[in-house]
């Protein structure tokens, strides 16, 4: 009977002026207006337009003068060319920094997720709190009445009443603040979901039930691991791209001539040339410094990215396994906990035993139960830490 209440006290209570929210809305809400996706939205539709100004060939230029020489009057196409020893490092950079920032979009949005699922596993384990600390401090209230009735009949002590109302008074507080802290979490998931947080809008409409069995793991790269390897790819691009920008690119000029006043030149003359930069005076050696060094940091940011990804992960299965654990174990330890505070309800009603007894029997129970709500919310959080570490979902 007990675990009974305990489910209804783990499953949320519908308020009519609320929302329904199940944990997948919560989750495609936070997909949909989470600020970090739409950060790396914008971003990942920054790095697409780099791509296309990097394969953009450079514009022409026209220019038009006079002068007193003959001839006087001068018309110049300037036509800049593009070295494909440029122009390949400079797409390939900007086609890896896109690639970057696809990953890097991928991941937040599995971050999002994960924010999401938390968040919400938190709001139900407080809202499960909540509800227990309220049917104890009904129980807490029940006993001080009977610890009344048997005083008044002479089966109980004052100091017994005392102690049932100290009692009384500390669950009841208890209750108080577990109503705020569902609250707050609750509040908190609206926040996540991208709606306003100053007043309860929803209800959640999930139970604190035991995660399913994790299913097979991703096959790929970790997308934490991606986002590096794709960095370290740009940076060799763009410092290939500095060492070729020793030579910068030439422009062919073509162009007419026209207005000779003595008519020697009748009509337009046409001309031709070629511009040609000349490195004298810079080599370029500060921006190789600076792409080589920038390549090197992205390197030792792979290393580091794959290190701390492989500990995550070992980290996520070692916390899941020990989760479910402690919830099977807590199953049992419930049981036992509530027949116990049962028995000793029903002995201190035929006077059988002292009122401390009972308490003590309520509170083992109480804590059995606390234990239990936190677990489940640890297993969860630590299903959902295992999947976003080894995402290695497809780029949206």
């Amino acid at each position: 009977m007990r675990l009974l209440l305990l489910a209804g006290a783990l499953a949320p209570a519908a308020l009519g002026a609320q929302t329904p929210v199940t944990r997948a809305a919560a989750v495609a809400a936070a997909l949909a207006r989470g600020p970090r996706v739409v950060l790396a939205r914008t971003d990942s539709a920054a790095a697409r337009a780099d791509v296309r100004a990097a394969r953009a060939l450079p514009n022409p230029s026209v220019s038009a003068t006079y002068t007193k020489s003959i001839p006087r009057y001068h018309a110049i196409l300037d036509l800049p060319l593009d070295w494909p020893w440029l122009r390949g490092p400079r797409v390939g950079g900007a086609v890896a920094l896109s690639a970057a920032a696809l990953d890097r979009y991928a991941l937040e949005r599995a971050l999002a997720r994960f924010e999401a699922e938390t968040t919400y596993t938190r709001a139900l384990a407080a809202a499960a709190h909540a509800r227990l600390s309220r049917r104890n401090a009904l129980d807490a209230d029940t006993l001080l009445r009977m610890a009344t009735l048997r005083r008044d009949a002479g089966d109980a002590s004052e100091m017994d009443v005392r102690l049932a109302r100290i009692n009384a008074g500390q669950l009841e507080n208890q209750a108080a603040d577990d109503s705020l802290g569902a609250l707050a979490a609750l509040l908190d998931l609206q926040q996540v979901m991208g709606l306003p947080g100053d007043t309860g809008r929803l209800v959640l409409a999930d139970t604190l039930a035991p995660p399913p069995p994790d299913g097979v793991a991703p096959v790929g790269v970790p997308l934490a691991i991606a986002v590096a390897e794709a960095n370290v790819r740009a940076s060799e691009h763009a410092l290939t791209l500095a060492r070729a920008s020793n030579i910068p690119s030439p422009s062919i000029q073509v162009g007419l001539e026209s207005g000779d006043p003595t008519g020697a030149e009748p009509g337009s003359l046409p001309t031709v040339g070629i511009s040609l930069p000349l490195p004298l005076f810079n080599q370029n050696g500060g921006a190789i410094g600076r792409a080589a060094a920038q390549r090197d940091r992205a390197t030792a940011e792979l290393a580091l990215a794959r290190r701390e990804s492989d500990a995550a992960i070992a980290r996520a299965e070692r916390d899941r396994t020990l989760a479910d654990a402690k919830v099977a174990r807590d199953v049992r330890l419930l049981a036992g906990a509530d027949s116990v505070a049962a028995m000793f309800l029903a002995a201190y009603a035929e006077g059988a035993v002292s009122l401390p007894n009972v308490l003590e029997a309520q509170r083992n129970a109480r804590d059995a139960l606390g234990r239990y709500v936190d677990d489940l919310a640890a297993a969860h959080t630590a299903a959902d830490a295992r999947r976003v570490v080894t995402a290695t979902e497809a780029r949206p």
